[in-house]
C-alpha cells in the first residue's frame, strides 16, 4: 500500500471526489445505476485510504 500519508490523503480526496462527481452525474437507467455503484466504490476507497492514514 501507499506510505507516503501526502500521496494517500491526495488520493482519497481525489477518489471521493470522483465518486461524488460520478454519483451526482447518473441517470434513471441501468447504465446509471452501474455508475452509481461506481461511484459509491469509489468514495468507499477513498474512505478507507484516507482512514488509514
Amino acid at each position: 500500500m501507499l506510505r507516503k500519508n501526502n500521496i494517500r490523503r491526495l488520493l482519497a480526496v481525489l477518489l471521493m471526489i470522483l465518486g461524488a462527481t460520478v454519483m451526482y452525474l447518473t441517470l434513471k437507467t441501468w447504465a446509471g445505476m452501474s455508475l452509481l455503484a461506481l461511484g459509491v466504490a469509489l468514495e468507499v476507497a477513498g474512505i478507507a485510504l484516507r482512514r488509514r492514514g
